[in-house]
């Protein structure tokens, strides 16, 4: 007699169990196992289901004399089998999760063909939790220098610090400690690379920027002692001091822009490094904004902004231009669910049309009329999933071009955003800039708040403006 059972344990994969007996031993039953291959698809994780205790229908298909020992001879071998079966597929469950790890790490040949196996670069940035794109202005803009690669070693050392003060327990401060080693030890091994990168004009400035950064008080030198210390609060106030020193000191690297535009947009404004906007801004209802720590009610709220013409030199050169001619001053804003946003009261004659300009991360230079797509794994070196980032509005007319001068205050929000905490508009807008002063007085803004005053407080010196300096008329 032989009875076939089935279980399906992970998708798809079947094991298929036969008790059997024969009529030269019929007090004996044997159990063959035999598996099912291959699996249909596999994500890395093997998951068993739970088990559902079987009861198999058994028909005595042997006569005889004495049916009552037949049947608990054969209840006792079932209780028998079903003890087995469960103890058998306990070991299993270990021992075929442990190999399938083990295989993957040690053999990744083994799995080579198993397409459905491996995660794509696009699932990993949607699915981490842990997705490193910058979550700060701060980052954000440091992380777009075009500077030195031992200057990019260096602070990417030293930003994973900022990764692991994160863990809530006991931190690892012995990782801490061989981070800023690593750093230091670039910084001395590669002081002629790092200095002769900055031009000679801002060599000196740079020089003593670079012993600031190994010896001075804020540097290397004394983030290392407060990691011995243990002190965290010490290791967050000088990592960021060190961080600082070494922006600073990639900014004096890169003057200008590291590729050249196509000729196409040699006619339009262009920034041709970093420049800093300051507004101000006032009720409409002639009411107050909280006051600031310590202080007395406000009138009026400063924000400041810092354009980044290294990642996006037409539209932030469009917008600096803008600020100089006072285009925004008296301009009232709009709040959206997740955006403060310029009044389009400009209309299309003021400004230029820029195209959709957008850097990916690990690109050379910029994409024009294109948006990215994030589901393929294509990321931004400006996120929009920042609170505060900074971006123009798409034209009204092609949204392969950005509005000529309605801009944006992206009011970032983890809870309405996608999986890996990205923005669901991530990719699709032309990110210019972030507030890095007056974040806070951000959620405090209304709609009918108007813009005083917009000021370009730096960069000036770094717009350059096209020789016919009239709005250029573009068919679409």
């Amino acid at each position: 007699m032989a009875l076939p059972l089935c279980l399906s344990i992970p998708s798809r994969t079947r094991f298929f169990f036969e008790i059997s007996s024969t009529p030269s031993c019929p007090k004996h039953t044997f159990v063959t196992p035999h598996f099912a291959f291959p699996l249909a698809r596999f994500n890395g994780l093997v998951q068993f289901p739970q088990r559902r205790p079987f009861h198999p229908k058994l028909t005595c298909i042997f006569a005889k004399k004495n049916l009552s020992e037949e049947s608990r001879n054969w209840s006792n071998t079932l209780a028998y089998t079903q003890n087995f079966w469960d103890q058998t597929v306990k070991r299993f469950d270990g021992a075929f999760a442990g190999i399938l790890i083990f295989l993957q790490v040690s053999c990744p040949v083994f799995l080579a063909g198993w397409d459905s196996w491996s995660v794509s670069p696009a699932e990993a940035v949607l699915y981490s939790p842990e997705t490193k794109i910058p979550r700060t202005g701060e980052l954000a803009l440091r992380r777009a220098i075009p500077a030195n690669t031992d200057m990019k070693a260096i602070q990417e050392s030293l930003e994973d610090i900022s990764y692991l003060l994160r863990i809530p327990q006991r931190k690892p401060y012995g990782t801490m400690e061989g981070n800023v080693r690593k750093a230091l030890k670039i910084a001395t091994d590669e002081k002629q690379s790092i200095l002769s990168s900055i031009p000679p004009e801002l060599r000196e400035n740079g020089s003593a920027l670079y012993t600031s950064l190994v010896d001075g008080k804020g540097g290397l030198q004394s983030l290392l002692q407060s990691i011995e210390d243990q002190d965290p609060d010490k290791v967050s106030v000088g990592l960021a001091s060190s961080l600082d020193t070494v922006a600073q000191l990639e900014l004096l690297q890169a003057p200008g822009l590291s590729f050249l535009l196509p000729n196409e947009y040699l006619n339009y404004p262009r920034l041709t490094g970093r420049g800093v906007v300051e507004f101000t801004i006032e009720r409409g209802d002639g009411s107050t904004f909280s006051p600031e720590a310590a202080g007395e009610p406000r009138s009026v709220a400063t924000l400041r902004v810092v354009l980044d013409g290294y990642s996006a030199p037409l539209t932030a050169g469009n917008f600096a231009k803008l600020v100089i001619d006072g285009a925004y001053d008296g301009v009232k804003l709009n709040c959206a669910n997740q955006a403060i946003i310029s009044d389009g009261e400009l209309g299309n004659s003021t400004g230029y049309s820029v195209p959709l300009e957008i850097k990916p991360s690990g690109q050379f230079e910029p994409l024009y009329k294109t948006t990215l797509s994030v589901q393929d794994g294509e990321l931004p070196v400006l996120p929009l999933s920042v609170y505060g980032a900074v971006a123009m509005a798409h034209s009204d007319v092609a949204e392969e071009y950005s509005s000529p001068n309605q801009f944006f205050i992206y009011l970032y929000n983890k809870r309405n955003s996608g999986l890996g905490g990205l923005s669901f508009d991530e990719g699709q807008f032309s990110v210019f800039g972030y507030t890095t002063l007056g974040r806070e007085t951000l959620p405090q803004i209304k709609t009918g708040d108007v813009i005083r005053s917009a000021k370009l407080m730096e960069g000036q010196d770094r717009l350059v403006l096209p020789k016919n300096d009239n709005v250029l008329e573009r068919s679409f």
